[in-house]
């Protein structure tokens, strides 16, 4: 209560933090409001038995499976992400913005904002032709006239520029950061849903009681697993000239490298990658030309989400993302440089190329270790279904790994924030 009491005092806190939450708030209002005239019993009804498209509608706090004008979530936007970031190792120009500090990042962001109305718009396409196609009955009466698919298309993208620009302005005047919180709530409201499926099974078979209790232990125990290993850091020491170890007799004076340095940024981007060709797959099974059919085809029957193939693909995705990722936000040169001008070094390793050498093999170990671990806790709901008995593999975890490392990166940044604006708070009392 006292820290609550502390938070409620700090004025400038206490309106981010509300600030946020009305903009979860709108986010949640506006993803309730579907698309006219939809026919959402059959959309439902083919999301419950997709289970790439269930993934796909959690990241979008359910709005896809509502038909609603936030069809595509910030899929576009994350999408957009990665082309760019992967942009910025091939093109000069962009890895020379990369470089350019704040005024560069504003204009790579300014780039991904461009880029994600194009992306909406033929990703809005294809999802509205995917589920179509996919229900037994038309979604949309017309939805293959284009005065009808037309204004729909143009509706989600404008929702999907919406929660980009709700999401930069939490980012801005709220607290943390504001994608990440809108797919963190996203994440959070699938959790009653989910403790009411696994209540309603267990009642309806006593013999799951004992999987439901299962799941919740299993659950708890992954998430305190995930916090242990993102708060996991590797301290190297740093002696300072005329100063020795220690800062101030404080402890002794170190360079902090976590073990999962690129927090929930790589599973994002692997389920959005990872989800696309069965999406296409499905789009394509159709299609006229035969090869494309058995194409399609292969993908659908050996690309599910249990399959070999899913998981090897899902964490290689991963892994890649993690070493992608933090070679892109790590810089090793300019850590040393820092170092070396504060007139520091570390000890036993010279300063200058040595130095850079020592710092890049470390944060690459450790990628190794956090790639490692994000790909199991990804990917062990996956595997408990595959292997565990039927009544306990057939109820869900209250949380999946992707959503677990997801909530747990945000609210562990949202309280080093919080504690940061606190100490600023304090600070300025004696000012």
């Amino acid at each position: 209560m006292k820290y609550l009491a502390q938070i409620w005092n700090s004025k400038g806190l206490r309106n981010k933090i509300l600030f946020s939450i009305f903009g979860i708030l709108v986010f949640r209002f506006v993803g309730q409001i579907s698309i006219p005239n939809a026919d959402l019993a059959a959309i439902q009804g083919i999301f419950q038995k997709n289970a790439l498209l269930g993934a796909f509608n959690i990241l979008t706090g359910g709005s896809a499976e509502h038909f609603s004008i936030l069809l595509m979530g910030l899929s576009p936007y994350i999408n957009a992400s990665i082309i760019v970031q992967l942009l910025t190792v091939i093109s000069p120009r962009l890895e020379a913005l990369s470089k350019e500090g704040e005024q560069g990042q504003k204009k790579l962001s300014q780039y991904t904002r461009w880029l994600t109305v194009p992306l909406a718009l033929l990703q809005s396409y294809g999802m509205i032709a995917l589920l179509n196609r996919g229900s037994s009955t038309p979604i949309v009466p017309n939805i293959d006239q284009a005065s009808v698919i037309l204004p729909i298309m143009l509706t989600v993208t404008a929702g999907t520029v919406f929660l980009m620009w709700i999401g930069e302005l939490m980012t801005e005047k709220g607290i943390g950061n504001g994608i990440s919180l809108l797919i963190f709530a996203g994440i959070i409201t699938a959790i009653p849903q989910t403790i009411a499926q696994n209540l309603f099974i267990a009642q309806q078979d006593t013999g799951k009681i004992v999987g439901f209790g299962v799941t919740i232990l299993i659950t708890i125990a992954l998430a305190v697993f995930v916090i242990l290993v993102t708060e996991a850091q590797r301290k190297i020491p740093i002696t300072y000239a005329g100063r020795g170890v220690r800062m101030n007799g404080g402890d002794p004076a170190s360079l902090p490298i976590r073990i999962n340095q690129a927090g929930m940024i790589p599973i994002i981007f692997a389920v959005s990658v990872t989800s696309f060709p069965g999406l296409i797959a499905q789009f394509l099974v159709n299609a006229k030309s035969e090869w494309l059919r058995t194409a399609a085809g292969f993908v659908q029957t050996h690309f599910t989400v249990d399959s070999l193939a899913y998981i090897l693909v899902y964490g290689f995705m991963i892994m890649f993302f993690t070493f992608f990722y933090v070679s892109i936000t790590f810089n090793p040169e300019k850590v040393a440089e820092n170092i070396q001008k504060n007139g520091g070094y570390i000890p036993g390793i010279r300063p200058g190329t040595q130095t850079v050498e020592y710092i890049k093999n470390v944060s690459n170990r450790l990628n190794l270790w956090g790639g490692l671990f994000i790909g199991f806790v990804a990917l062990l709901p996956i595997l408990l279904s595959s292997f565990m008995s039927s009544d306990i593999g057939s109820l869900p975890l209250l949380l999946g790994g992707a959503g677990m490392i997801i909530v747990v990166g945000v609210v562990l940044e949202i309280i080093r924030q919080i504690n940061a604006q606190l100490i600023m708070h304090d600070y300025q009392k004696f000012y």
